[in-house]
């Protein structure tokens, strides 16, 4: 995390100055009226269990960019502390992998992918979803699918942490990287604490606004998938 890329710091400075600006413009009758507007809310794709359809702010071009836009609201600057460190540790070597511009296209596609899933498995309920954690956790997966391998950054002490050494580590397909031992041991520790924090209720903000495991394991699921379509390492020759 500490040889983070500009794009990487950019991204936590969006993130502490939407955070810092509702913090400091908005009181609590404003920033709802805020998070109604640019939060995921799956109410508003669907009737409630009552089957009352509730009506929100800009109806259809809302339902349009809101699985968008939650991803740069946090529930709190606990929260947000938590989802820049791991953003920073992680997407460090992805975005030196993958550059600025496949970086952005993956981190976005992971968490847009992250809330619409949750919407969908969650329709009709008023819950406010915020957080970049869906597509954080794509990057996680996308990481994992690189830096086990044994000409990879957490192989041996010492490695040059440049984008050519980066995209130097041969790509091989995810089942092969995934069946290796860290790898494996790694994405089976991160898939169990997902479902222990939803199965617990805990998430990374004691406040209502946060992100579900759902989420955090769909977001995952689209890095696996979707990781190798922006990656331009070279084909590992087996």
């Amino acid at each position: 995390m500490f040889r983070a890329p500009t794009i990487l710091i950019g991204l936590v400075a969006v993130f502490i100055g939407i955070h810092l600006a509702r913090e400091l413009l908005f009181d609590i009758q404003a920033d709802f009226q805020f998070l109604a507007n640019f939060a995921l809310i799956p109410a508003r794709y669907g009737a409630g269990p009552d089957g009352a359809q509730l009506v929100f702010p800009y109806p259809v071009w809302g339902a349009v960019w809101t699985p968008l836009s939650y991803i740069f609201l946090h529930g709190g600057w606990m929260h947000l502390v938590f989802n820049s460190v791991w953003l920073l540790a992680f997407g460090t070597p992805v975005a030196r992998r993958l550059g600025t511009f496949r970086f952005i296209g993956f981190f976005l596609i992971c968490g847009i992918i992250a809330g619409i899933v949750y919407a969908t498995a969650h329709v009709g309920e008023f819950v406010i979803v915020v957080g970049a954690s869906g597509a954080i956790s794509g990057v996680i997966a996308g990481a994992a699918l690189f830096v086990f391998e044994s000409s990879g950054p957490l192989a041996r002490f010492g490695f040059d942490h440049s984008t050519e050494a980066l995209r130097a580590i041969p790509r091989r397909p995810a089942h092969k990287v995934l069946s290796s031992g860290p790898a494996m041991m790694f994405v089976g520790v991160w898939l169990g604490l997902a479902l222990l924090m939803g199965f617990l209720g805990v998430g990374a903000t004691s406040e209502t606004q946060n992100i579900a495991w759902e989420a955090h394991i769909a977001g995952f699921v689209a890095g696996i998938l979707l990781f190798r379509r922006f990656d331009p390492g070279v084909e590992a020759d087996e």
